[in-house]
Order: C-alpha cells, then sequence, then structure tokens
C-alpha cells in the first residue's frame, strides 16, 4: 500500500500502525456455534497443513459462517509462510502477523497455558479467525455478491478503513496481490471431495467453472496472444477471477498433475471410453492445484483455481476435451453453441 495509508503491507493488516481499529458488534466467539463456512472455503484438506496447527486451524475456520478453515490457512502461509516465530520488518509477529497494538485487542490465551502470545499457534490462529470474522462483518456493506472473503482479506492487509473509503477493493497493487495470492492457495488448502454435482440436462459435461461465465475464446484457429503464431486453440477459455473453483466436468480419474510448458499449472482427468472413444478434459493455467495423479474424483470436485500460469495474459479458464487423444471443440459437450 501507499505510504500515504500509514500501513505496511507484508505483514497484513495486522500491521496497520495508523488505520483506527475499532471493536465491532455480532462477532462470534470461541464457544459459538456457526455452520461450516461456505465461501471462501469448504473443509480443510488436512494433508496440506503442519499437523500440529490443523485441529486450531480447523477450529478458528468454525468462528462464523464467511472464514473457513482454508481461507485461514491459505493467510497464514502468506502472512508467515507457517514460521510461529515470524516477525516482519516492521515488528508483526508470529504466525498470523499481528502487530503488538492489533494483538492487545485479539490475543486471548485460547490454547490456555496461562500466556497471551502471537507466538503461540493457537492463541495466534484463533485471534486471526476472530480478526478476519469481524472485518468480513464490517466490510458486507460494501460487498457483491461472493466477496466477502475478498474484502476481508483486503481490510486485514490495508485496514477497514481503506475498504470503506474506496466503497470496496482498494485500488493499491501490494493489496490486490495480497488478495490474489491467498485465493490461488485456498485450492491448495480446501478439502477436494466429490459435490455430487449432476451433469444439467442436454449437457454431456457440467461446467468447469461456476455460474454462467463468458467465453472469451472459443475452440478454433487464432493468433496466440503470447507467441503471435497462427495456430488451433484447443479449447475454451471462460472468463473467470483469480482463484476460483476450477472442477471436474465429469465422474473420471487425474492422470496428470502438474506444470507443463505453456499450460502453467495443469490437471487431466480420464473419463474411461465413452461412444467406443476414450475421453480426457484438461484444465490449465491454474494458480493452485488441488488434486493428485490417481486420485478418483466426481463431477464437480475442486481439481484447482482459476489463475495465470504458462503462456497466459490474464486470470481465465482454459478447458480442453480431447478424443482418443486428439483435441476436439468442447462447446458440444457443454451444451454450447
Amino acid at each position: 500500500m501507499s505510504k500515504s495509508a500509514g500501513v505496511w503491507v507484508a505483514g497484513g493488516a495486522a500491521a496497520m500502525v495508523v488505520v483506527p481499529i475499532v471493536l465491532f458488534v455480532g462477532i462470534a466467539g470461541e464457544g459459538a456455534k456457526t455452520p461450516e463456512a461456505p465461501g471462501g472455503t469448504g473443509g480443510l484438506n488436512s494433508k496440506q497443513v503442519p499437523a500440529a496447527y490443523a485441529p486450531w486451524v480447523l477450529k478458528s475456520g468454525k468462528q462464523c459462517k464467511d472464514i473457513g478453515p482454508a481461507v485461514i490457512a491459505a493467510q497464514i502461509e502468506a502472512e508467515s509462510g507457517w514460521n510461529p516465530k515470524a516477525v516482519s520488518p516492521v515488528g508483526a509477529e508470529g504466525l498470523s502477523q499481528f502487530m503488538p497494538g492489533t494483538w492487545k485487542t485479539w490475543g486471548r490465551d485460547d490454547d490456555h497455558n496461562g500466556t497471551i502470545s502471537p507466538y503461540d499457534a493457537g492463541d495466534a490462529i484463533m485471534a486471526q479467525g476472530r480478526y478476519d470474522c469481524a472485518l468480513a462483518e464490517q466490510i458486507k456493506p460494501y460487498a457483491k455478491g461472493d466477496n466477502v472473503v475478498d474484502l476481508a482479506l483486503a481490510a486485514y492487509n490495508a485496514g477497514p478503513g481503506a475498504v470503506q473509503q474506496y466503497g470496496g477493493m482498494p485500488p493499491y497493487d501490494e493489496t490486490t496481490a495480497y488478495v490474489a495470492r491467498i485465493k490461488s492457495l485456498i485450492a491448495k488448502y480446501e478439502q477436494a471431495a466429490g459435490s455430487g454435482t449432476k451433469v444439467p440436462p442436454g449437457q454431456k459435461m457440467a461446467m468447469p467453472v461456476d455460474g454462467n461465465p463468458p467465453v472469451t475464446s472459443p475452440y478454433g484457429m487464432r493468433v496466440h496472444p503470447v507467441t503471435g503464431q497462427y495456430k488451433l486453440h484447443t479449447g475454451i477459455d471462460f472468463g473467470a477471477k483469480m482463484g476460483d473453483p476450477m472442477k471436474a466436468a465429469l465422474d473420471g480419474k487425474v492422470t496428470f498433475a502438474g506444470w507443463s510448458t505453456g499450460y502453467g499449472n495443469r490437471v487431466v482427468i480420464s473419463h474411461g471410453t465413452i461412444d467406443g472413444k476414450k475421453v480426457s478434459t484438461t484444465y490449465n493455467h491454474m494458480s493452485a492445484i488441488n488434486v493428485s495423479v490417481g486420485q478418483e474424483v466426481k463431477t464437480g470436485t475442486q481439481v484447482g483455481a482459476v489463475g495465470s500460469t504458462g503462456y497466459s495474459t490474464g486470470a481465465h479458464c482454459h478447458f480442453e476435451v480431447q478424443l482418443d487423444g486428439e483435441y476436439v471443440n468442447p462447446a458440444p459437450w457443454l451444451g454450447l453453441k
């Protein structure tokens, strides 16, 4: 963030030094019974979290409906890289990088060891969730649709005053990069479980991203925006935001999950034989991968997150269909004209 805003960005809103912190109402306490957080988060993929911290992340992610455990975990990676002794250049401390002044408001002895310390994992992670939940409540008047998590993270980084000032996402490069990084990490920490999604009538496959995303580049010949070559665009590009979930279009088995030149982070799923031909789908340019080779997935399983890795000019979902190893137009499979 700009110096005039009076905050240190690398350590998050926990590093605020000028923007005032206010007390909030309606914050779920430690013992509050709240539903599992729905957006920004499903269940936690505990295998990705250091074992000693996973119970605290799960507990903290149940403090309110807006901030789930995957958001908590992704934020910790972005803030401290899971280093409980981390100290920023301006004095932000611990896993969740709280400044001392902010810690006085939100820190509690959650681990019941007789001290209230940002260096105690339980205290820090629970305080982080409390603060995130409070910020989520405060910024809701400025949220549009499903961006409560985005604005809560922006407020953690730049201060709730910045969100209020701009009536939404502050136009600070550091803040937007902070939010994008955490959203890209959420897929890593979110449990990849079958959603039970059904293929809609009139389609052979479900859409790989939620909603009714616009087609930004159809299957067919075009000039590649990065290489400048006139060549076949082997799939369909859908407009989507950085960090949005990318989901399996059909039941199948992951045959590739990793880095591929050009495609960046890429997942390939085999769907077996359909009408006598072997069918596979691919998911490309992702900011994060959420599945592994050999994993069985269901229609709607989150396989990763929208990104812009590889030969890409911006965040989008590049989706492909292969029949017997040859690329075909995905449109008919998705019920598109």
